[in-house]
């Protein structure tokens, strides 16, 4: 049962704001209530109203005995007035239809606060406010004022617009696409999306959830909630425009990489959940899965009429990743016996343009009988001698005989095949007017299939602790000199508090001190400018490297801090850090930067000076990066992985180390939020252990 049930399958609903005035938001809602054919007691409330389309009218809300849902139509500045009413009368759940809340500036959101208060001391759920309202099509009930019941049907459709709530609900009428529930959520002041996801993951009736947003404010419960749900049944969600609050900020590498949209679709792949590029591919994913057997594999095999539609199918299986089948003997020994000399056989089949019903069913039969196909996607032009309907029908009854392989139609036309298209839609055959869309809504399927695999996967868990009251002493220094970003010598203490391999930086203030502190070190060294706020010191003198004696290291101190006070006059400088030399090893960096939403999203990728330019760069959030599983796959996205695994004779480089410094980055990161970036860059990976060289840690001031 739904969690939400006392709100989408009430026994008792009452509309505040009813009317007999057929142009008021309260006529509208009253008449879809009762002509959506809802089986529970309807009280209309309103104080000038005896009666109202029959049903006998209450002048308040306290007098219409024991309610569950509550919709809420009226004046922006009675709303509250009448929810406090609402949670006297024991009232379960609010949909507040009315605007005039945040939406509107500084005091519609001191309304929408208010209202939210009242809700929550009297243990109300509002959906709303500001929104179209709600619609189950099997309690039935449609609580809301759009035009018309959409027919039933197992597709959930969440909606942060209300507009395109009744835009599609208008679009799906045409289509004859049915939905188990249309939802709008207006303003998100209490419930929202991640309410309605585990509401409909819990429900029977919806196999397929559907999502548009702008935002999401709980990016945990989020990341939770869509992963639980996304094991169930299939998530789906466009969201659109990029993240404001949660754009990044440049400074780092990582910050300039990330993107302001990076975290949101990282948090939808990590989640299970499948992120739409646009109100079509919603749709065209949305009929798919509510309509197609899961697929077992990416194996795909092509059947069309016509070479050109195959050709562009071939390319937009590879280049979605999937693969073309590879026929087994049997079947190409059957085509090559039955189809015409100019047919061709292989993957794409070309059945060619005259084609007739015959020879598509012999060809779909073939290819469905054999082992080496996971999918089929059935490819018809309209020409003079095909039967586009008793294809159709074929493929319908070929479907019945072969139920657990996708079968996905395009018919490529108009008018002359809309019978066909009527069929394969009656029997449930998803079909589309071009190839990419169904290609494209496959890939999805097997993307998903995928997710659902590897959630049945045991993986093995990391959590690393490291000392806790170094780090915080670190920065707490650091805040003390209002400071946001550490010096080189501050990061490598807070890689060392977590048993991040690093090369200790030492600062020397003196060019006396970093003649002493160069023999304890030894030779050769790497001389850099100490100041936080210089990014890339090479620009301005401030590296030097290669220093082999005591006296180097005096001379160029003097000069160093000389050339840089010259480009910099106004620069705050430390000193010098002094740093053994490395010896050569692959080159990665490691990044952080934190997302308002979603925490702390993890970079991996080729490192050195060249980073930003190549941009050979793989994201996870932090939180996804607890086992060695992960954080491998992670690796393996990338160009580096070629270079790690050993390129050209050279030796294969320490991946375990690596995955280890990985996870102990993405434990440091997690344990203190006042992190909001880092860059390890680079980091030397040898045959034996990681070596982190140069860390750039920025902080908060704003942390406990």
């Amino acid at each position: 049962m739904s969690r939400l049930n006392f709100l989408l399958n009430p026994k008792k609903i009452a509309v505040i704001g009813a009317s007999n005035t057929p142009t008021k938001i309260g006529y509208a809602i009253l008449k879809n209530i009762l002509d959506s054919g809802y089986q529970g007691k309807v009280i209309p409330v309103n104080p000038r109203e005896n009666e109202i389309m029959g049903l006998e009218c209450v002048s308040g809300i306290g007098k219409a005995g024991e309610i569950d849902t509550a919709v809420i139509a009226v004046p922006e500045k009675m709303v509250n007035g009448i929810a406090r009413e609402c949670g006297e009368a024991g009232v379960k759940g609010l949909v507040v239809i009315t605007a005039g809340f945040k939406e509107v500036g500084p005091e519609g959101s001191k309304r929408e606060k208010e209202l939210l208060e009242i809700c929550n001391s009297y243990n109300m759920r509002m959906l709303g406010p500001n929104c179209m309202g709600m619609i189950d099509t099997h309690t039935p009930l449609n609580a809301s004022f759009a035009a018309g019941m959409p027919f039933q049907g197992d597709i959930s459709f969440i909606s942060q617009s209300g507009a395109m709530l009744v835009s599609i609900l208008d679009w799906s009428l045409s289509a004859e696409i049915g939905f188990s529930q249309f939802i709008s959520l207006g303003n998100k002041a209490d419930l929202n999306e991640i309410d309605f996801i585990q509401s409909s993951a819990d429900d029977p009736q919806t196999s397929v959830i559907l999502c548009y947003i702008e935002d999401v404010m709980e990016g945990d419960r989020f990341l939770s909630t869509a992963s639980e749900a996304s094991k169930k049944k299939p998530v789906i969600i466009l969201k659109s425009g990029a993240s404001t609050s949660g754009a990044q900020a440049a400074s780092s590498h990582t910050g300039a990489l990330a993107g302001s949209d990076k975290a949101y679709e990282i948090a939808f792949r990590q989640s299970g959940t499948l992120r739409a590029e646009n109100m079509n591919e919603l749709f065209e994913l949305a009929v798919a899965f509510s309509m197609s057997p899961l697929p077992s594999g990416d194996r795909v095999a092509i059947i069309t009429n016509s070479g050109g539609p195959g050709i562009i199918a071939t390319d937009a299986v590879e280049k979605a990743g999937l693969k073309m089948a590879r026929f087994s003997k049997k079947t190409t020994d059957l085509y090559g016996q039955n189809l015409p000399a100019e047919a061709n056989v292989y993957n794409p089949v070309d059945v060619l343009g005259d084609a007739g019903p015959e020879r598509y069913r012999l060809a779909t039969e073939a290819a469905l009988a054999d082992d080496h196909v996971d999918n089929i996607i059935i490819l018809l032009t309209p020409a003079a001698v095909t039967n586009p309907a008793q294809v159709a029908t074929d493929i319908t009854e070929l479907h019945q005989e072969y139920p657990q392989k996708p079968i996905f139609a395009v018919y490529m036309g108009g008018k002359s095949l809309q019978e066909g298209v009527n069929i394969l839609n009656q029997s449930r055959i998803p079909t589309y007017t071009f190839p990419e869309q169904a290609v494209n809504a496959l890939r999805g399927m097997v993307l998903y299939s995928r997710f659902k695999a590897e959630m049945l996967e045991e993986e093995e868990t990391l959590k690393h602790t490291g000392d806790h009251k170094t780090v915080k002493s670190v920065f707490y220094d650091v805040l003390k000199e209002k400071r946001l970003v550490l010096r080189g010598d501050e990061a490598t203490q807070i890689a060392e508090a977590y048993d991040i391999p690093v090369s200790n930086i030492y600062l020397a203030k003196t060019a006396e001190e970093a003649k002493k502190l160069s023999k304890t070190i030894g030779y050769p060294l790497a001389m850099k400018i100490s100041s936080p706020e210089i990014i890339h010191k090479s620009d301005v003198g401030g590296i030097k490297l290669g220093i082999q004696n005591a006296e180097e290291v005096e001379k160029n101190f003097e000069r160093m801090i000389k050339r840089v006070k010259r480009y910099l006059p106004h620069t705050k400088i430390y000193g010098v850090e002094l740093q053994k030399m490395a010896d050569d090893g692959v080159e990665i960096i490691i990044g952080m930067t934190r997302d308002v939403q979603f925490g702390p999203l993890i970079a991996f990728g080729l490192g050195g000076i060249y980073v930003n330019l190549l941009e050979d760069v793989s994201f996870r959030l932090a939180s996804a990066l607890n086992s060695p599983q992960e954080i491998e796959k992670m690796i393996k996205e990338t160009k580096a992985y070629t270079l790690l695994k050993g390129y050209r004779g050279e030796k294969q480089a320490d991946i375990e180390a690596l995955k280890n410094t990985i996870s102990r980055v993405a434990s440091l990161v997690q344990d203190f939020e006042e992190i909001t970036e880092l860059d390890i860059n680079p980091l030397r990976v040898y045959p034996q252990g990681t070596m982190a060289l140069d860390i750039k840690v920025t902080i908060d001031s704003h942390w406990r």
